[in-house]
């Protein structure tokens, strides 16, 4: 899970057509824009997102809530013609920094919002010595990886304890499936076939379930979160084909998915697709890089230098992170009101670039009048609350902050 039990690099080659990036992990690749173009890029980054653990245990500790809140999202229907909230949904990938989850957690509860992590099920795991027939992935060899495993006993513990006091105040665990296999490391998402992600989702579950008998611990902490309430998450890269996960997502009982390059460009209410609520990743304009780009943290950093770590342009990455958000905000706000997703890792990226601005949009915004920063479940309990028509006439909406003002 940290730094030490990496395989460090970074690559990064661009070449923009469109400006349209897509953060795919270790790659970023090209998604079609409305009018069909695309631009193609790509960049080798093994990570897995985390803090230097010198910082790590610094931050406060954040407790364990006596009993799980209620949601914070008000399940009332809104009559024809009735706004809707402002939902933001904030997400992080991977969800294995104590410092970030106590640093988020603590600005959550100062505004009421909630948030979801999506866990990558290996950080669960020991060193992959001794974890070598834990895991395997599709078309790997096992124990192979392209990120860390969870380290020692008590990086484990910790991780494990974050989640639970996360799952206590209300926020959300979600998966970010395993060993973030790629097309830069194939077999990855884009070649993988249902039988594939069933086996990727199946060791995941069995990991969540079974973490303290796998790793041979017998004086640890139970995780408490319920399988039953991990609902969705976020594929490795951005990849696979539609086709392929759907089966599988019903298989292991998930209702949505946050993966898929939106068809589009802008924000716009998300859709029920075979039965998954899919949450487009948004291709927006970004006012600060002066171009289009998927709203991710990565994708940000690609556009902004290529990749490359440069500390000292920290400070203008994150006004323009930040402007980014402010201007996504603005158009739904005022405009067809559909969900802000903020994708992001928790991770020190660029000499800190982008948990930053996340943070502070998260402090400025969630406590706003008609503004709700929620889980992905709640939205969704939400958007089914609704007479049809209404949720209809929500998603018939155009698009919005997919252009330059």
């Amino acid at each position: 899970m940290r730094p030490q039990h990496l395989i460090l690099g970074l690559v990064a080659v661009l070449m923009v057509v469109t400006g349209v990036l897509v953060y795919q992990g270790n790659q970023v690749t090209s998604a079609a824009t409305a009018g069909g173009s695309s631009a193609t890029s790509s960049s080798t980054d093994v990570f897995n997102g985390q803090d230097d653990p010198t910082t790590a245990t610094t931050f406060a500790t954040m407790a364990p809530a006596a009993s799980r809140p209620a949601s914070n999202v008000p399940m009332t229907k809104l009559e024809p013609g009735q706004q809707a909230p402002q939902f933001i949904i904030f997400s992080f990938d991977g969800a294995g920094s104590h410092q970030r989850w106590n640093e988020f957690m603590a600005v959550a509860d100062q505004t009421n919002a909630r948030f979801t992590g999506f866990l990558s099920g290996i950080y669960l795991l020991g060193d992959p010595a001794k974890n070598a027939k834990v895991y395997t992935a599709p078309g790997h060899q096992p124990g192979k990886a392209s990120i860390g495993y969870g380290g020692p006993e008590d990086e484990i513990v910790t991780e494990v304890n974050d989640l639970n006091t996360a799952y206590s105040r209300g926020h959300e665990i979600g998966t970010h499936y395993n060993g973030h296999f790629c097309s830069d490391a194939p077999p990855g998402g884009n070649q993988w076939v249902t039988a594939d992600w069933n086996a990727e989702l199946g060791q995941f579950f069995d990991f969540v379930e079974n973490w303290k008998t796998l790793n041979g611990y017998s004086d640890a902490p139970d995780l408490q979160v319920p399988v039953s309430e991990i609902k969705g998450g976020r594929t490795p890269c951005l990849e696979g084909k539609w086709d392929q996960l759907a089966p599988a997502w019903k298989k292991y009982g998930l209702t949505y998915d946050s993966s898929i390059p939106a068809p589009y460009n802008g924000i716009a209410w998300p859709e029920k697709r075979d039965g998954i609520w899919e949450f487009y990743m948004p291709q927006v304009y970004s006012p600060g890089l002066e171009k289009m780009t998927t709203a991710m943290d990565y994708n940000f950093w690609a556009q902004f230098n290529g990749a490359q770590e440069e500390p000292s342009s920290a400070p203008e990455l994150r006004s323009i992170v930040k402007g980014t958000y402010e201007f996504m905000f603005d158009k739904t706000y005022n405009g067809n009101r559909a969900p802000i997703l903020i994708a992001n890792h928790f991770n020190k990226w660029n000499g800190d670039s982008f948990n930053p601005p996340a943070m502070d949009f998260m402090k400025e915004k969630c406590g706003m009048e008609g503004v709700i920063c929620a889980t992905y479940q709640d939205v969704i309990k939400w958007m089914e609350l609704q007479d049809p028509q209404v949720l209809a006439d929500l998603q018939a909406q155009k698009p919005v902050a997919g252009q330059a003002p």
